[in-house]
């Protein structure tokens, strides 16, 4: 066995032009919290270390050469990255206070649970699942 005990990371990409969008996003709306900031000089990229719950979660790095998913949603790597919630309508409503669209609350057929999915600034899909 490896021995892994957990997901370490999530690394998301951005472009250098939306960098202080997406980090508004993910702090600002999805609540996060920065831990560290880095300019890769090297690089000519941002790397953003997040937390949720004080819990180092995400990456989010800025490349100039950034490219778009080959297709959408189905493309091969990271689907879509799912966050758990206590309360899906509240969080609706949050999303809806902050002007971020998505689609609307739906059931899981497996498990009877709500769940909903929006974009982040990138594109990324994003999903809230009620716990």
């Amino acid at each position: 066995m490896l021995g892994i005990e957990k997901i370490h990371h999530i690394a998301i990409l951005t472009s250098p032009d939306l960098y202080q969008v997406s980090k508004k996003f993910y702090t600002e709306i999805l609540g996060c919290t920065v831990v560290l900031e880095t300019f890769r000089e090297a690089r000519n990229s941002y790397k953003l270390d997040l937390a949720l719950n004080g819990v180092y979660q995400i990456e989010l790095f800025s490349f100039p050469d950034y490219v778009e998913r080959a297709s959408f949603p189905e493309s091969k790597g990271l689907r879509h990255l799912a966050f758990g919630v206590k309360d899906i309508n509240a969080s609706a409503e949050w999303l809806n206070k902050n002007n971020v669209q998505h689609e609307a609350i739906r059931i899981d057929s497996l498990t009877g649970k709500a769940f909903l999915f929006f974009d982040d600034p990138n594109g990324q899909p994003l999903e809230l699942y009620q716990l």
